[in-house]
């Protein structure tokens, strides 16, 4: 169009007049900006007022959404995308965001409420369909879109979402969320206590508790159940799934190239002492099923547990095979997740401290 709009307008009459309803324009090298794009839709329009106008955008200059709702607000109704904008090289025009926008900012109804607080799941599960784990940061609908952490952000969120919210997360089917971290205040803590079902009773003693283990490395903005725990303990909360004694990986590497890897595992629960071992396709999956072997019987609920994700980031890599490692795990219940944190220099240790308190939550979390 930019080209030889008279040759474009052409081949759109010749669709219109062989039956065509819709005139979809595509920007399908993404290159186009939002005001070029909008005064190509605006045209279009003005020359076929008895066809429908689409749009059909792509992301590799970072306005795949942009200009799908230029192109509404130019006089196209039908719009093109993908969830997520997933698609070649950058992307498609992202149907999360923008559904959102033309609901929630644009008043346009696409479609009922209940269905518009589906769209964070969704996104999800689009993601999990693909193997992909969930942009945190996406608009609206991502993990962090309407988290807090600053103790100003938090204190005025309490007194008015508006100060640092857009729109109501509830209506896209998201959360408020406070991580805490070296920028909470005591205000922080409490929302966050209370957020997640406890008493902070002594803030300044959490708090301090919280910065104690941030200094080592741990990372409490995406393990919850690690925080929650955290603050039980500090609290005098403590219930443990068992006692451990000790335990042990035997990795073998065979001639023919196979590895096999098995943990043992001495604890004691219920008053009993217990001994169990169990083979798994590396350390921290021997280590899993052992454990469960070995606790099973007491926690049923552990057979509906399972871990979703596992993430090991180095944080000291000028120190090479001695670094010292985080290890984070993420674990669902098939209705909820919660993520865990672990750090070692030892990454067998950082797995075990993420393993262990991601199941200990998974039992007593909600209790």
């Amino acid at each position: 169009f930019r080209d030889d709009p008279g040759y474009s307008l052409a081949v759109l009459r010749a669709a219109a007049e062989a039956g065509a309803t819709t005139l979809v324009l595509c920007d399908t090298n993404g290159g186009t900006l939002p005001t070029e794009l909008k005064a190509v839709v605006a045209r279009t329009v003005r020359e076929f007022p008895d066809v429908e106008v689409g749009i059909h955008t792509h992301n590799d200059s970072g306005c795949g959404v942009a200009n799908a709702l230029v192109a509404v607000e130019a006089g196209a109704t039908h719009v093109q995308g993908t969830i997520n904008g997933i698609g070649e090289r950058c992307g498609n025009c992202d149907l999360v965001t923008t559904i959102a926008n033309l609901q929630l900012k644009m008043g346009l109804r696409v479609m009922d409420d209940e269905e518009l607080r589906r769209l964070t799941e969704v996104s999800n599960y689009v993601s999990e369909l693909m193997n992909l784990t969930p942009d945190t940061h996406r608009p609206f609908v991502g993990r962090s879109a309407f988290a807090h952490k600053g103790g100003l952000h938090v204190d005025g969120i309490s007194k008015d979402p508006a100060t640092y919210e857009h729109v109501a997360p509830e209506a896209v089917g998201n959360v408020r969320r406070t991580p805490v971290g070296e920028l909470s205040g005591k205000n922080s803590i409490r929302t966050k206590a209370e957020e997640l079902g406890l008493e902070a009773s002594d803030a300044t003693q959490i708090l301090g508790a919280i910065k104690q283990r941030e200094y080592e490395g741990y990372h409490y903005e995406a393990a919850d159940a690690s925080l929650a725990l955290l603050i039980g303990r500090t609290m005098g909360e403590n219930r443990p799934l068992f006692e451990l004694e000790t335990f042990r990986i035997i990795s073998e590497k065979r001639a023919g190239g196979e590895t096999t890897t098995e943990a043992t595992i001495k604890l004691f629960v219920g008053g009993q002492r217990v001994i169990s071992t169990a083979e798994g396709n590396g350390p921290v999956n021997a280590l899993d099923q052992a454990l469960r072997k070995a606790i099973g019987p007491h926690y049923p609920e552990l057979k509906e547990i399972h871990l979703s994700n596992y993430k090991v980031r180095i944080l000291d890599e000028h120190r090479a095979t001695a670094a010292t490692t985080r290890v984070l795990i993420d674990s669902t219940d098939g209705k909820r997740m919660w993520g865990a944190v672990g750090v070692s220099e030892n990454i067998i240790e950082a797995s075990w401290q993420a393993l262990v308190d991601g199941l200990e939550y998974g039992v007593n979390g909600t209790k």
